[in-house]
């Protein structure tokens, strides 16, 4: 593991710490521009540092190993990322505002199309690397991976790529959608099933 490595790890610390000192400070003194500091560390803070990574260390779709001399930048962007898939309701919140969760990933990266309803149990690992069409419905708890990691060699081999979901999808509860995937216009996928990694998916006919 780089130096690099070692310091992201500890940045979802940091952002936690961070936010408790900012908590803390607001109910001692009822100050309004701790609560604003928190709401920038707890959304702001992760963005800015996942942006700037992008500009040094930017994230290719691809095949490499995690373990050894070279830095990972996808280890990294996961770091960055790892408090909201740590605490899932700091990002449900968004769900409120309507079009504002898909303001929040394109914000990371991802292309986000028109008219797209997701439902506040989304997860997603990876934030910057979806691409969304329009008029597209997200069911209850369907999860996003834009990574997976298998033993191999003695190291572990990191398979990295994007989500591609067409326009009029219907994606039903409970569905996992994996690296590579590509769900072509109209398709709808069944409740539970599991896309995985590179799979293609077309309408019924």
């Amino acid at each position: 593991m780089t130096l690099l490595s070692k310091l992201l790890a500890l940045f979802p610390g940091l952002v936690v710490t961070l936010a408790l000192i900012c908590f803390i400070a607001w109910v001692m003194t009822k100050a309004w521009w701790w609560l604003l500091l928190l709401v920038l560390i707890i959304y702001g803070l992760p963005l800015l540092t996942y942006r700037i990574h992008q500009l040094f260390y930017p994230l290719q779709p691809g095949l490499s190993y995690l373990v050894g001399k070279n830095y990972v930048p996808w280890w990294g962007t996961y770091q960055i990322q790892l408090i909201y898939n740590t605490f899932p309701a700091l990002e449900r919140l968004l769900h409120f505002v309507p079009g504002l969760f898909s303001l929040w990933l394109r914000l990371w990266g991802s292309t986000i199309g028109q008219n797209v309803l997701w439902t506040p149990s989304i997860q997603i690992l990876d934030r910057g690397i979806l691409h969304i069409g329009d008029r597209v419905i997200f069911g209850h708890q369907v999860t996003f991976v834009g990574h997976a990691i298998k033993p191999k060699r003695h190291n572990l081999l990191l398979y990295v790529d994007r989500i591609t979901v067409g326009n009029n999808v219907f994606v039903s509860a409970g569905v996992g959608l994996g690296p590579g995937v590509a769900i072509a216009d109209g398709s709808s996928i069944p409740f539970g099933k599991k896309v995985f990694p590179r799979q293609k998916i077309g309408p019924k006919k």
